[in-house]
């Protein structure tokens, strides 16, 4: 199997599961406890903790820890509306943000006094947030806008720097999803101006089901706690900790800040080998890119294959895995939001697939991939392409289909 499906979820590095192996075994008190094991593994969370900060950009007092970036988005943007003032009741939302916050910001605004919304903010076509629009939208009634660093699907990056600004200047908080950004680009919250941002493990070859809130002094004073119990993570966010899942945060973190520059250099370089290989193989007309030529994560790629649906490309596919979508819009036949926001219609929207690479993937592997997926596609066009006989007796019979029972033919 060629594994492309790295915005998806990444394989826990074996370096990562060393670090995390004693925390099963030998060091498993709980780091609430005040004797020496308890106290010991307190170190092991803050030492993780420090590592996440920095490689977010942020003061380690910023982080608490959650069981992924979809709790930590619910938390933050449903404690955001909670804590608002009865004059803040909407929520400006990118069109293309993952389902997880776009989902967050929906059901908080539906368990908000009446005539709470959340609305979305419009992208260019390139799949970059629209910056006029969210500008147009912005007013004194607005508590917490989101816009992701990364998008998961086209791997669009938005530059937030500019976004800070007037939306401090509006008394709202700017919120981001750096799930995908956080280990495959530069992110610095500090600098950039954001409030609030929500990570995950699994996406930088840490373990699943754990992930991390990351807000500044000023912008926890206006999130209400919403897991209620004990007082682990300062009082932020209750319940125990998951001491080995944090660890390997943590070491994933580490591990990401030291490669990430090669990792990025090189993941571009095969992107660009793959997308050149399919337009080689397939046509420059029949290839087509959704998202940003540059302003885009180095390591993904969206590409639109003209006259062959993704999930019959997928099917001739048995030893590629590449996504159609994101892993966490529901499936069915559905077309993407991120592309129909992009201006895509259904019928294009259902013809593209993702293509992300990881720390493994080899050139050797990019070219089996292309040749795979490029003779994906010509027989799906093949199958699907109609003849002029075809077509009549496809005619014929929508006509019979047609007319009333009884009616001769």
């Amino acid at each position: 199997m060629i594994y492309l499906d790295h915005n998806a979820t990444t394989p826990v590095d074996p370096r990562v599961v060393e670090v995390m192996l004693p925390l099963f075994t030998d060091q498993f008190a709980n780091p609430a406890s005040k004797h020496g094991p308890g106290r010991e593994v307190t170190r092991i969370v803050e030492r993780a903790r420090r590592e996440v900060a920095t490689l977010a950009g942020a003061r380690d007092r910023d982080v608490v820890f959650t069981s992924g970036a979809t709790e930590a988005a619910n938390l933050a943007i449903g404690g955001a509306l909670a804590a608002a003032g009865a004059g803040r009741r909407r929520v400006l939302v990118g069109a293309t943000e993952h389902p997880a916050v776009l989902g967050a910001a929906d059901a908080a605004a539906a368990a908000a006094e009446p005539g709470t919304r959340a609305e979305r903010i419009a992208v260019h076509p390139d799949g970059t947030l629209d910056a006029d629009d969210l500008l147009r939208r912005l007013g004194p009634d607005v508590a917490l806008v989101a816009v992701m660093a990364a998008n998961n699907e086209t791997g669009a990056v938005n530059d937030l720097r500019p976004l800070a600004e007037p939306v401090h200047a509006a008394g709202a908080l700017l919120f981001s999803d750096v799930t995908q950004a956080l280990g495959r680009i530069p992110v610095s919250l500090e600098r950039t101006g954001v409030d609030v941002a929500v990570a995950s493990a699994h996406k930088l070859y840490g373990p699943k089901g754990v992930g991390a809130l990351i807000a500044s002094k000023d912008a926890w004073g206006r999130i209400a706690p919403r897991v209620h119990g004990g007082s682990q993570e300062r009082g932020r966010r209750a319940g125990t900790l998951n001491t080995a899942g944090i660890a390997g945060f943590g070491a994933a973190a580490r591990l990401a800040a030291a490669s990430m520059t090669d990792d990025g250099n090189r993941q571009r370089a095969l992107v660009a080998l793959l997308t050149e290989l399919l337009v080689r193989q397939l046509g420059r007309g029949a290839v087509e890119l959704n998202g940003p030529v540059r302003a885009r994560l180095p390591n993904t790629v969206n590409l639109r294959f003209v006259g062959a649906g993704a999930d019959e490309v997928q099917a001739c596919l048995p030893h590629v895995a590449v996504s159609a979508g994101s892993a966490c819009s529901g499936g069915g036949d559905t077309p993407s939001h991120v592309l129909l926001a992009m201006g895509r219609s259904a019928t294009e929207a259902r013809e593209s697939l993702r293509f992300s690479l990881g720390r493994s993937t080899t050139p050797e592997e990019i070219r089996t991939a292309a040749d795979q997926v490029a003779r994906a596609v010509q027989r799906v066009r093949s199958l699907t392409q109609s003849t002029p006989i075809q077509d009549e007796v496809r005619d014929d019979n929508r006509a019979r289909t047609a007319r009333p029972a009884g009616t001769p033919a």
